[in-house]
């Protein structure tokens, strides 16, 4: 891609680096880790000029190799750290000619916990929040706008500008999200966004290695991992692996030529995944969906090259590491090179065994979904991520169930369908559902505002298999369509201390409001006590007339779901679902409350959906 004049003026002006005091990333890395390969990128002004040797010495850290890029302001050095190698600080010398440059370096102690304080896992035990923290609180105004950052914008009025929600103002609501019955939280990315606009969403990385100071910095998402672990929670970061923001310094400052995709001319992913399976598929088509640009602002890395590869991993490996990460959101999954995925997924992994790991597939279709999870096809690629975004029970599932007429595979039956693929997953329990997200028309605005539906969609969203995941403001019934996106992100009312209403409080919510937070509230938190809901077994039955019963079960719990998507009343007989009603006498409704008798039918009103808890 050929760069615009005013890029290349700031390439030529404001690009300085300092060989004295050299940049290395990681910054610092631990003695004990599985892996004991450590590459070093070391940026500093012609730091790698006249190739200078490197000396290092410290117990258990072996010099292996220097790299030289054609760049001269890089150097990558690759170290062994033993295993016997213990935490403290070592010096690195650089011998250029003219003056040595030396740079100190530390090994940390790994932290405690061994898996229970973090890297915990994201599993269908848990209900994830999503939330976008420049839309959901600010809790220190201090931050809104800082010296030296290129978008300079604050102004609430606008969808596209920042708003100056914070880390801070996260942590001021966890207790409200933990009362809601929220066990995750997921954030769209807090890494530092230093982009000329647009930085409210975080997707255009500009450096790695440093947090949004704009959130708060290093220490405020430190304070929020903490803050979330003392509650027994969880946090869940976005990776952004295949493409950087267009101000990255290593895009403004290439190591080496081939560290991005780049073509003669700009040229943009087609975002279409069925190249990647397609048995009949152009390979240059292959290539563009894979090495194509997402946006003309976000270069595309290349994931063939091996000194990218080490970076993009070694910084998962750090974030996790640094700031007690639980699970592993991936941005854009589809576009990132497979055979790169699967060494990242694998090296995490091999790291932190139970670390969660789902992608973001936005496709349409079972099979496409299956071809980027672990699954049970035989074909020549096979992903080793666990889980998937499950747009297919989104697109084709639940909305069809609530807004279409049902038919033989229309309606609910779509949903039906949908989930009786799951054969082609090798685990569908480590899928997410959702309803909406940061990228999609808010649900509440999808079903026409209609309440029924809505309540319907969060009952089965929090009873079915799978990982349930919720997009902030869902509770409060707020609205939204795309086109633009800035309408689906809009603030959380009462998340600013000038707002005029603030739906955190149930004095601040209308009805039709509270009724739809109280039941989130009352099934998330009874999920949390359920066996059959978290980690139970699914069976459904065929649709008929609207009416969709499915059940969650396992040893010690059944939970009877009955959702009639019809225009009419319907009657339900215990009688028909034997193979897991047998045995039962008696059965709660799990939102109301109420008991009913198995031995007789009970009438389901239109459009509504009941959770019972069955008993003997």
């Amino acid at each position: 891609m050929k760069l615009s004049a005013p890029v290349l003026l700031f390439v030529l002006l404001s690009f300085f680096v300092n060989a004295q005091n050299p940049e290395v990333y990681p910054p610092h890395w631990w003695s004990g880790m599985k892996n004991t390969s450590l590459q070093l990128m070391v940026y500093g002004k012609e730091i790698g000029k006249d190739n200078p040797t490197v000396n290092l010495k410290y117990p258990g850290v072996t010099l292996k190799k220097v790299h030289y890029p054609e760049n001269s302001n890089y150097l990558f050095i690759d170290l062994t750290i033993s295993p016997k190698a213990a935490p403290g600080k070592f010096t690195i010398t650089i011998n250029q000619k003219s003056k040595p440059v030396t740079t100190d370096y530390t090994l940390k102690p790994r932290r405690n916990g061994k898996g229970t304080e973090f890297a915990q896992g994201i599993t269908s035990s848990d209900f994830v929040y999503l939330l976008m923290p420049d839309r959901f609180s600010n809790g220190d105004p201090t931050n809104d706008r800082l010296p030296g950052m290129r978008d300079q914008t604050l102004n609430r009025d606008s969808i596209y500008h920042r708003h100056g929600g914070d880390l801070q103002g996260v942590i001021n609501k966890l207790d409200y999200l933990q009362d809601l019955g929220i066990t995750a939280l997921w954030m769209t990315p807090v890494i530092q966004n230093d982009m000329h606009n647009r930085t409210e969403h975080g997707y255009a990385f500009t450096n790695h290695y440093k947090i949004e100071p704009r959130f708060g910095g290093e220490e405020a998402y430190k304070k929020l991992g903490y803050e979330l672990h003392r509650r027994g929670m969880k946090l869940i970061q976005d990776a952004v692996y295949n493409h950087v923001g267009l101000y990255h310094f290593t895009v403004q400052d290439k190591p080496m030529k081939d560290w991005l995709n780049e073509w003669p001319q700009y040229t943009n992913t087609t975002y279409k995944d069925q190249v990647l399976f397609d048995p009949y598929a152009a390979p240059s088509e292959q290539k563009q969906l894979s090495d194509g640009w997402f946006t003309r602002f976000m270069p595309d890395l290349n994931q063939k090259n091996p000194f990218v590869v080490n970076y993009l991993i070694q910084h998962a490996i750090w974030s996790v590491e640094e700031y007690a990460v639980d699970g592993w959101r991936i941005d854009t999954y589809l576009y990132n090179d497979m055979e790169f995925m699967n060494r990242c997924n694998k090296a995490l992994l091999d790291e932190y065994p139970k670390l969660g790991l789902f992608g973001e597939t936005w496709v349409h279709g079972t099979l496409n979904h299956a071809f980027f999870a672990e699954n049970n096809l035989n074909i020549p690629f096979k992903s080793n991520l666990p889980g998937v975004t499950d747009f297919q029970l989104l697109f084709y599932g639940i909305q069809a169930a609530l807004n279409e007429k049902f038919g033989w595979t229309d309606g609910v039956n779509k949903l039906y369908t949908s989930l009786a693929q799951d054969f082609v997953y090798k685990d569908p329990m480590k899928n997410v559902i959702f309803l909406d997200n940061h990228d999609l028309s808010r649900f509440f605005s999808v079903v026409n505002e209609d309440l029924n539906k809505i309540k319907v969609a969060f009952t089965w969203l929090l009873t079915c298999r799978g990982i349930p995941q919720m997009y902030y403001g869902g509770e409060i019934l707020m609205k939204g369509v795309t086109n633009p996106d800035g309408w689906v992100r809009l603030d959380f009312p009462g998340g600013w201390p000038d707002d005029k209403v603030n739906k955190f409080t149930a004095e601040g919510r209308t009805k039709e409001e509270q009724e739809m937070y109280t039941l989130i509230r009352t099934l998330a938190n009874f999920r949390k006590s359920s066996s059959a809901l978290k980690t139970g077994k699914m069976m459904q039955y065929i649709p008929v007339d609207g009416l969709y019963v499915y059940f969650r079960y396992d040893n010690n719990q059944t939970i009877m779901c009955v959702m009639n998507t019809g225009e009419k009343a319907m009657k339900v007989d215990f009688t028909k679902y034997t193979e897991r009603t047998s045995g039962f006498t008696q059965a709660t409704n799990v939102l109301s409350g109420e008991s009913i008798q198995t031995a007789a039918p009970f009438n389901i009103e239109p459009m509504s959906m009941v959770v019972l808890e069955l008993k003997k």
